[in-house]
């Protein structure tokens, strides 16, 4: 496609904007609810960020790859950037400031965000590359109809009947448990856990079929709010048997956070690709470098949680406690102001990169 979409880019930047924000509050003591995410089923808006992303993956490898050949060549790209993707992930785990020592290996986590990226961007090319619209709906179904089925129905080893809550005998959590072991975000689950990446993948497909859409629009929007729409009643009644939840990757989660996600990119896409009104320029300028973006901040972020200043602060700390904490604010108005700060910076890094003509692409 000549023309960029200037929605994708817009979705993009204001995805990755809002990761950041979630991800770098004053002090995670006092955070406001709508930035947290659910306890367990449920959704909140912090919810809807990392499968909105994996859903623009798949807009991108729509429009990326739909001219593209099953050459060498172009397998050879997507196993090298999904490599990389995966390599960028284990060196901020690498770095986290979550465990006590930098790379000891008992406690690295494996899962993270950048590789799950990594892992569904892989398949989801493959099958994009080897399959109609039609077959990969197909697929898109059949994988959320067998997770619900396998998590629900199937019985654990020993007869232990299944649950969809937070227990041993959650499938997704027996898995992870089991391959896993320590290497894990949390003792018994991980979000980014390996079963629950299945689900995932079809977020990322979801992103493929609505470019496609997308691509054939003719300025025909209600095409998109009726696909939106569908998906989110879909997901809404499939919450009566499965419950919306992000830490399993449910498949109502799926189908709600894909139809939320198509029908935001429908009125952004109404107001500035067909409308032509510029809106939030600088998020589109930070979606054109998502991913160096997003892997700088955490990056950072894990510094100044790790240089000391002093005997009891740190880089992060310190500038939260002397800038941000006043009487006159309350503690969870000075923490957003903080992560808005920190999003206002990278924001202002995009524009920069933008400007100097830097894109970065992994």
């Amino acid at each position: 496609m000549a023309k960029r979409i200037e929605s994708v880019d817009f979705l993009r930047g204001f995805t990755i904007a809002a990761m950041i924000l979630v991800n770098t509050p004053g002090t995670w003591s006092h955070v406001y609810k709508p930035l947290l995410h659910a306890e367990w089923h449920g959704l909140t808006p912090t919810d809807l960020i990392f499968p909105f992303f994996l859903f623009i993956v798949g807009i991108s490898i729509y429009f990326a790859y739909k001219n593209k050949s099953n050459s060498v060549e172009t397998y050879k790209k997507v196993i090298i950037r999904s490599l990389k993707l995966i390599g960028l992930g284990l060196v901020l785990n690498w770095f986290t400031p979550y465990f006590p020592f930098i790379g000891e290996w008992e406690t690295l986590r494996f899962p993270g965000v950048l590789q799950r990226i990594g892992i569904v961007f892989f398949i989801s090319a493959v099958l994009y590359l080897n399959c109609s619209w039609k077959t990969i709906l197909a697929i898109s179904c059949s994988v959320l109809l067998g997770y619900w089925l396998f998590l629900g129905f199937m019985i654990l080893p020993e007869g232990i009947s299944p649950t969809f809550d937070r227990a041993p005998n959650n499938w997704a959590m027996y898995i992870d448990s089991n391959l896993l072991g320590s290497h894990m975000w949390k003792t018994d689950y991980d979000p980014e856990g390996f079963f629950s990446t299945l689900p995932s993948i079809i977020s990322c497909l979801f992103g493929i079929l609505v470019a496609r859409l997308l691509d054939n629009l003719n300025n025909r929007v209600y095409l998109l709010f009726g696909t939106g729409l569908l998906l989110l009643v879909s997901g809404y009644i499939f919450n009566i048997w499965f419950p919306i939840n992000k830490a399993i990757w449910s498949s109502s989660f799926v189908l709600v956070t894909s139809g939320w996600g198509t029908l935001i990119l429908a009125i952004i896409y109404y107001f500035t690709d067909i409308k032509s009104i510029q809106i939030g320029s600088m998020l589109k300028y930070a979606g054109m470098n998502a991913i160096t973006v997003y892997f700088l901040s955490s990056f950072i972020t894990s510094i100044f949680y790790q240089v000391k200043i002093g005997e009891n602060d740190n880089i992060h700390s310190w500038i939260y406690t002397t800038i941000y904490t006043h009487d006159f604010m309350s503690d969870k108005f000075s923490s957003l102001l903080y992560a808005l700060t920190v999003v206002a910076f990278y924001l202002l890094l995009g524009y920069i990169m933008y400007r100097k003509k830097i894109f970065i692409k992994v």
